[in-house]
């Protein structure tokens, strides 16, 4: 039975629905751009991995006084792949209206405690998803010279390295939040 109990285990981690094995450019995309897109989902789908069937009060929790809930980070994680999405196609930080959107989401703290609870986890994943498929649709008109290009102190490479890094952290929070959820 504990054999049995492995395998399934170690079948559910290795299926597409949960991982990939390989860094492969999806079809359509540039050599560099295919593999970070790779990348990032493949954090995408780890990140809701961690927060796969919450529920309300899990989606809310808050470790301590000082934490953010699973739903705002996961929100947060949308914010700061969408001011990038500005930064590096259109080379400037976000406008008034975009600040009014995401401003409490990228910088978290006391106000997002009060504005992102009492929503089910599938609204924070949904606003990762319509970020995410935007972050692909702009990144398939690119190519990798663009990729390489100096944006301000950053090449356009890097800032999306930061997107990918910025997610890995945000993960591993999850991972520990989640796991103190009762």
């Amino acid at each position: 039975m504990k054999k049995l109990s492995l395998l399934f285990a170690l079948s559910l981690f290795c299926s597409p629905l949960f991982s990939q094995n390989t860094i492969q450019p999806p079809k359509g995309y540039s050599h560099d751009i295919g593999n970070m897109i790779s990348m990032l989902d493949n954090l995408k789908q780890r990140v809701e991995r961690n927060v796969y069937g919450l529920d309300q009060a899990g989606t809310d929790f808050l470790l301590d006084e000082n934490a953010n809930s699973p739903g705002a980070i996961i929100y947060h994680l949308a914010a700061t792949e969408a001011y990038y999405q500005a930064y590096t196609f259109e080379g400037r930080g976000f406008n008034a209206e975009e600040r009014k959107k995401w401003e409490t989401a990228l910088n978290l703290g006391d106000k997002a405690r009060q504005e992102f609870k009492g929503k089910p986890l599938r609204y924070y994943l949904d606003i990762y998803d319509e970020v995410r498929a935007r972050t692909k649709e702009l990144l398939k008109t690119k190519d990798d010279k663009w990729f390489e290009k100096k944006n301000g102190n950053m090449s356009n490479h890097w800032a999306w390295f930061h997107v990918m890094e910025h997610q890995a952290n945000h993960m591993g929070q999850l991972a520990l939040i989640t796991k103190r959820i009762n």
